[in-house]
């Protein structure tokens, strides 16, 4: 059964008592004087967040292990942490609390939390704006999120003012860490390529910001990767990545670091529900009949469902699943994609965070990232889950005007980079004036060649001679066994549900060789 506490439950203003400071907990949980568990309920009721330890499916479960112990959660304001297992419920509960407690740490050491105000009786409103009203004087929608990006935005902009107007439509990667919040990733872009499939490897198919930003994020991950095999110590120390609590084959992300994803535009597909759906309050076999909450497909920049007529199924064209749906895959299968998996965790996003001033609604958003999958952890293999990100809406950083010809550009960039790319997304190759180009090709550093080209280095100072032997993209891609039975997991469920077939990639776009 899940424990849920919120703020009301834990009130102490029946004996006029000031509540106590974050900082205040945490010097009592790390002098022994609390536990993790009784931690958070008192930070929920000084912070006034929702809290809800949840018991959940442990990583890995199967017949030979039933029974043998227990898996809990801690769930905060929607956000699912990681999953702490024991021996007994109680065991369970507590290593879960301290998981949560890892995460939350960076965050809680650079509030500065007011004093609070007193406990209102809310009125009998709909849970949805009692939510709503919540998240306006809670810490946790964090504001230097978008700062930070805006700060990356800005510099980059400064550097290469020329392409000022590929800016319209931005997704950005931000890594929280101790330290506070750094950009790791960003793309702009709206497009998909116009070329036929490449069947070298070579094309970038979708250039749309947050699959752009993904791509960046994947190379940052390989970045990390080369420096934990390294053989330099201050290299490996640096690195984002440990090995992990739980395998012995796969690395983690080191405790206390969590990534937030931010776009400045409502994504494409599902989560743009029409306004006049949007008023009811319906059920979810109530929006399903509609098909505005299916998969969509996204052809050279226009998004029609699955289930349109007006989709025009030519072989000419490159197809893609939309936005919305990608974010949706990716928060059960996480951002770093199959290749990555042979030597990573999956990677969730904890948050998502829409800057779109013409936005004032993430209901669509909410539904199609979580609620088409709710239920689909119990089905996956192990480490993976339907992680539930946080969504909410805050300030917009970007541009809201393209230049003429720079309509179907799109930057990207990742930390590290000297300098940003920029593609044309309908032509799937890099500009001519871009400030990066890889050659005279000009093949995008995001294509899957170079892709491939990465992981290949990745394997080879990890010592892994089965990846090495690999022949192909698709291959390699293929190993990835327990990514691949996720994968089909969520795409039936997805259409088991009345949600549409995901659209399969035309063989021939994987199956080159380095």
């Amino acid at each position: 059964m899940a424990l849920t506490m919120t703020t009301d439950d834990m009130s102490e203003g029946h004996d006029g008592r000031p509540k106590v400071s974050p900082k205040t907990l945490i010097d009592r949980y790390k002098n022994g004087e609390t536990n993790a568990i009784s931690l958070l309920h008192q930070l929920a009721q000084t912070l006034q967040f929702h809290l809800e330890m949840k018991e959940t499916v442990a990583p890995g479960k199967s017949s030979d292990t039933t029974g043998l112990y227990f898996a809990f959660c801690a769930v905060i304001d929607g956000v699912q942490y990681k999953t702490g297992i024991g021996i007994t419920k109680k065991e369970a509960r507590l290593n879960a609390a301290e998981l949560a407690f890892q995460d939350l740490l960076p965050t809680l050491e650079t509030l500065d939390v007011p004093a609070p105000l007193p406990v209102k009786e809310e009125p009998a409103i709909s849970d949805i704006h009692a939510r709503g009203a919540m998240l306006e004087r809670k810490p946790f929608v964090n504001l230097q999120i978008p700062h930070a990006v805006k700060d990356r935005l800005t510099k980059l902009m400064n550097s290469h003012p020329e392409f000022s107007g590929c800016a319209v439509t931005t997704a950005a990667f931000i890594l929280q860490t101790s330290n506070g919040y750094e950009v790791v990733a960003l793309g702009t872009g709206n497009f998909n390529t116009k070329e036929s499939i490449s069947s070298n490897g070579r094309i970038v198919h979708d250039s749309h910001a947050v699959v752009t930003a993904r791509r960046s994020l994947m190379r940052f991950l390989y970045r990390h990767l080369l420096m934990f095999f390294s053989k330099n110590a201050n290299l490996t120390q640096t690195s984002i990545f440990q090995q992990s609590s739980s395998s012995s084959s796969f690395l983690s992300l080191k405790s206390g670091i969590t990534l937030h994803l931010y776009v400045n535009q409502l994504p494409k597909g599902a989560a743009q529900i029409p306004s006049k759906l949007r008023l009811n309050p319906l059920s979810m076999s109530a929006w399903q009949v509609n098909n505005e909450i299916s998969l969509h497909l996204s052809v050279e920049g226009k998004v029609f469902s699955v289930f349109s007529s007006l989709l025009d199924h030519s072989n000419s064209k490159v197809v893609s699943m939309s936005t919305t749906d990608k974010i949706t895959q990716w928060q059960v299968l996480g951002y770093q994609g199959a290749l990555l998996s042979h030597f990573i965790e999956p990677i969730y996003v904890h948050s998502i965070l829409i800057g779109d001033s013409d936005c004032s609604e993430i209901r669509g958003m909410e539904m199609s990232v979580s609620q088409r999958v709710e239920g689909i952890t119990s089905k996956l293999p192990m480490f993976y889950c339907m992680m539930r990100p946080h969504i909410s809406l805050v300030s917009s950083v970007a541009s809201s005007r393209a230049g003429g010809n720079q309509l179907t550009y799109g930057i990207n960039w990742s930390e590290g980079d000297s300098s940003l790319e920029v593609v044309d997304g309908l032509e799937g190759k890099t500009i001519e004036d871009s400030p990066f180009k890889s050659g005279s090709a000009l093949a995008s550093r995001l294509c899957k060649a170079a892709m491939m080209h990465r992981f290949r280095l990745v394997a080879k100072e990890a010592q892994r001679t089965d990846l090495l032997a690999t022949s192909t993209y698709r291959e390699a891609k293929m190993m990835a066994k327990p990514y691949q039975e996720a994968k089909n997991v969520l795409r039936a469920y997805l259409l088991q549900k009345g949600f549409g077939s995901w659209q399969d990639k035309v063989l021939v776009s994987d199956n080159f060789s380095m």
